[in-house]
């Protein structure tokens, strides 16, 4: 798990991830619902899920409007100069 952090870099992101993969992976049917790594034998699907992600078989990145939204917030914090 420690390594799919460091991969992700936000424990939050990859606890949401890691869900959304074992809610694929458990509703299975093919497409994104089978596994993306090859030995999976005695594995959990939780576990899959590590795996592909430390394997960069699936990963995250924020939406355009993530990035605004949080560059905005950064903006907001910053003291104001002596020009203001």
């Amino acid at each position: 798990m420690r390594r799919a952090l460091e991969k992700l870099g936000n424990p939050n992101v990859l606890v949401n991830l890691v869900s959304r993969r074992v809610k694929q992976l458990n509703a299975g049917g093919g497409g994104m619902g089978r596994p993306l790594v090859s030995d999976t034998v005695g594995l959990g699907v939780a576990d899959i899920a590590l795996i592909e992600i430390i394997e960069d078989k699936i990963s995250w990145e924020p939406a355009l409007d993530e990035i605004e939204a949080e560059n905005t917030r950064k903006r907001r914090r910053r003291s104001p100069g002596l020009n203001d």
